[in-house]
């Protein structure tokens, strides 16, 4: 039996919801309130038997602070995700991509070691579910466009704009 604890903070973007497990990894977390919303996210070995509302502890803390301007805050939080090789691999990848200097699909593709496979690149965006933590808000399109996001298109347009403002 697994136990995971969960939490809904209030953010300056709208509310943020994270699944953090036992060892204080995210398993899933985005910009809602609905906790259902979250949970088909997770992969079926790692998704909790249990859920508890509750303290996230430093995974709330990283949370509030990247809100409120320091946005290295989320860098050392644990994410626990499974799925292919290439998946995983691109999603550690993408916690290398630094606030303020987005890159395109293409160049994500190439940064994770298949410059060819865009498309797998794009796919390793749609299914993260550790949004912010993993943070695909920070790949546009060829042309500069954002593209899609799970948590619509003007929550990501937010946290750019919020990433590539100067800090205090």
């Amino acid at each position: 039996m697994s136990t995971a604890t969960w939490a809904t903070i209030d953010t300056k973007i709208g509310p943020f919801t994270a699944v953090v497990d036992a060892d204080g990894a995210v398993l899933a977390s985005g910009w809602t309130a609905d906790l259902d919303e979250l949970l088909p996210q997770v992969h079926q070995a790692l998704r909790p038997t249990e859920l508890v509302e509750g303290d996230l502890g430093p995974v709330a803390d990283a949370i509030v602070r990247y809100h409120d301007g320091d946005l290295s805050a989320i860098d050392d939080v644990p994410v626990r995700q499974r799925s292919g090789e290439f998946l995983e691999h691109a999603w550690d990848v993408l916690r290398t991509v630094p606030a303020g200097a987005p890159v395109t699909y293409t160049e994500y593709a190439a940064k994770s070691g298949r410059p060819a496979a865009v498309r797998a690149a794009a796919s390793a965006c749609a299914r993260n579910a550790a949004a912010l933590f993993v943070p695909c808000h920070r790949v546009l399109r060829t042309d500069g466009t954002l593209g899609g996001f799970r948590w619509g298109v003007d929550v990501k347009r937010r946290l750019l704009a919020h990433e590539a403002a100067p800090s205090a």
